[in-house]
């Protein structure tokens, strides 16, 4: 099973693809919004020369648009030799093993699974199960957030979340942003108060145990 872009295919493809009849579900919506900058002005010759040697191939895709001024964003054909299936659990196998390409990337990526830097297949085999068990983990928290956030900025996240004693047995949380929130939310850890006492944090480390 595979997929491909639509850009390349023929028009009669095309022409399929883009009549609305036999689509299920709403179609999806675009929204304008004002954004503010600040913008520093220069001017770089490398940069210039740069230009000019890609205007070329911009100028082909111009006329391309020109030639054939619809797009496809968005549209993907599934081409699989399983014809018992229905469409809908086409779509769902799809999207599965796209959901396993991207566990591979964030294993190797990450979560830092390879490259492996112990020779000793105890340890080797210790270190895997570290990374299986933290990616088991991070997809939990993941499904309690309705994977509104990828692993890669939830880890981001957890690993800036800190604190550090200011008085007594007061203790400040300085890092706080919608993310952090949202994994608070999910996990029923209170990440919104900046300041916590002692048994506080005892407390909300305890009952992430259980």
């Amino acid at each position: 099973m595979f997929s491909f872009s639509l850009r390349g295919g023929t028009k009669v493809f095309k022409s399929y693809v883009l009549d609305e009849q036999g689509y299920l579900g709403p179609g999806g919506k675009t929204a304008k919004k004002v954004v503010y900058e600040k913008q520093g002005i220069f001017w770089a010759k490398k940069y210039a020369d740069k230009t000019r040697a890609e205007r070329s191939e911009l100028v082909k895709k111009a006329k391309a648009l020109v030639a054939d001024p619809r797009k496809y964003d968005g549209y993907y054909a599934i081409v699989t030799s399983e014809l018992e299936m229905s469409d809908q659990q086409i779509i769902d196998t799809y999207r599965g093993l796209w959901e396993i390409e991207e566990t591979f990337k964030v294993t190797k990526g990450t979560l830092e699974a390879r490259p492996v830097y112990f020779s000793r297949e105890d340890r080797i085999s210790a270190h895997f199960l570290i990374c299986f068990i933290a990616l088991v983990i991070i997809r939990l928290i993941q499904k309690k957030m309705n994977r509104r956030y990828s692993a890669k900025k939830i880890i981001s996240c957890m690993n800036k979340i800190a604190c550090s004693n200011e008085q007594d047995n007061l203790y400040l949380f300085d890092y706080r942003t919608g993310i952090s929130d949202t994994i608070g939310n999910a996990l029923s850890i209170d990440f919104k108060s900046k300041r916590l006492r002692l048994g506080e944090i005892k407390n909300i480390l305890a009952n992430s145990k259980k």
